[in-house]
């Protein structure tokens, strides 16, 4: 490991949940998602990385629902970033943003996602899982 590397794992901050893929487990994880960034002295970032991870947990239990299966929060605070990282059981349903129609009472998700953070995307595996992962700047 070099130094860089090793300096970047000290100053890491780390939060796992494992919650029920509910609309109850989707909003436990932006409610304690943001207690531990307060906790961390990050409240500048807590309403950003709410938003983002209220939209990727509900994706997670609308659309990577396995009955009997929970999906995962990870969150990671670093000296640059926030990355928010959500884990569900259907690797086989990749998400893809797409313009809704006007009217459209959903749809958007993907698309604040994008807005708020500095990047994002989908790594899938180990099988069946899939991770959808978003970086917001600190800043």
């Amino acid at each position: 490991m070099n130094p860089e590397t090793s300096q970047l794992m000290a100053t890491a901050r780390h939060f796992t949940l494992q919650l029920s893929s509910t609309p109850r487990g989707a909003r436990l994880a932006r409610l304690l998602a943001g207690e531990q960034l307060r906790s961390w002295g990050l409240e500048h970032m807590v309403e950003a990385v709410e938003q983002v991870v209220a939209e990727l947990a509900n994706n997670a239990v609308t659309h990577g629902h396995v009955p009997g299966r929970d999906f995962r929060v990870r969150v990671v605070a670093t000296g640059a970033v926030v990355r928010v990282e959500v884990t569900d059981t259907r690797g086989d349903d990749a998400p893809r943003p797409e313009e809704p129609s006007p009217d459209a009472e959903n749809g958007r998700g993907l698309l604040l996602v994008g807005a708020l953070a500095r990047g994002w995307g989908v790594r899938q595996g180990p099988a069946p899982q899939k991770t959808v992962w978003a970086e917001l700047p600190l800043s």
